[in-house]
């Protein structure tokens, strides 16, 4: 397994952020708190008990709650890394869940689960923790966030130093985490994903709202050479002349991916066995049906 993100980093930039927190730079995660519930309200049955996963300002088990579908929702939080709301909160790593096996019937997380090093290893817990017919939602960063932050220090370390290290995250695509669901056994997955257009009026301010936001660099390959105030003057140059508007505001984009999937029970849908079906899709499309040659047919390489 590659290692490539420092959890105890991952922790301190978390606690630093809740720390000093800035209740304007929590705006992705009230976003994603309001999606999942959205999601959960739409679920015709009632959940005993839930699990929300890293949520750091509790604001998606709030959000859980109020919908009415789940009964009760404990924490599970980094160490000192989030914001008390009265409810009960068990502390732990990123990559090593206290749940016992069938122990919860929901499970949300918010916008963390992207820092796993083994997020396969993860999901396969979540999942072992469900209970038959139990439901995991969870709002995941995905490629396309920051990419124009991306490609900006890229091209000004390039510029003023001759190389380049990894300045932002590498983020999942949407294939890659509806391969994760079904790897881990869950039923039923479904995954898609929003992108949210944010804009600045410079560089400067997108940066404060990362650092507040607890999403400061912690992979373990960064570079440790500290960057002086031409490199982010040259940057912030470059980001305008590449993605501002015409009023001279510049964009950044978080693309947040949406999960959802079920611990398997006999009760859920299947999909049918080939050579099950009924009634034949020509009949069903009112066209003639016109059988292939086989020996004739053929297919581009």
């Amino acid at each position: 397994m590659d290692i490539l993100f420092d959890q105890q980093l991952v922790t301190a930039n978390r606690r630093r952020a809740l720390r000093n927190f800035e209740p304007k730079a929590a705006f992705l995660l009230d976003i994603a708190a309001e999606e999942i519930a959205a999601r959960l309200s739409v679920v015709e049955r009632r959940f005993e008990a839930g699990v929300e996963l890293f949520g750091a300002t509790g604001e998606t088990g709030r959000a859980a709650l109020a919908t009415g579908r789940v009964e009760t929702l404990n924490r599970i939080e980094l160490p000192s890394a989030y914001i008390g709301d009265g409810r009960e909160v068990a502390e732990a790593s990123l990559e090593t869940l206290p749940l016992a096996p069938e122990s919860t019937n929901l499970v949300v997380s918010p916008l963390s689960l992207h820092l796993t090093n083994d997020t396969p290893g993860v999901f396969v817990q979540i999942r072992r923790a469900l209970k038959p017919d139990g439901l995991f939602l969870a709002a995941i960063p995905g490629s396309g966030t920051l990419q124009e932050l991306r490609d900006v220090l890229l091209s000004t370390e390039a510029e003023v130093t001759g190389g380049a290290s990894p300045r932002v995250i590498p983020f999942a695509d949407v294939r890659d985490v509806g391969g994760l669901l079904q790897r881990a056994g869950f039923a039923l997955p479904v995954v898609d994903a929003e992108n949210y257009t944010v804009r600045y009026d410079s560089l400067f301010p997108l940066m404060r709202d990362l650092h507040a936001m607890g999403m400061a660099n912690p992979l373990v390959g960064r570079s440790r050479k500290p960057l002086g105030r031409n490199f982010f003057l040259r940057a912030a140059e470059l980001y305008a002349e590449r993605y501002s508007d015409p009023d001279g505001r510049i964009r950044a984009t978080f693309s947040i991916i949406y999960v959802s999937g079920w611990a398997p029970h006999d009760s859920q849908q299947k999909p049918l066995k080939p050579g099950s079906a009924k009634a034949r899709l020509a009949d069903a499309l009112k066209v003639q049906e016109i059988k292939l040659d086989e020996s004739n047919s053929s297919k581009d390489a």
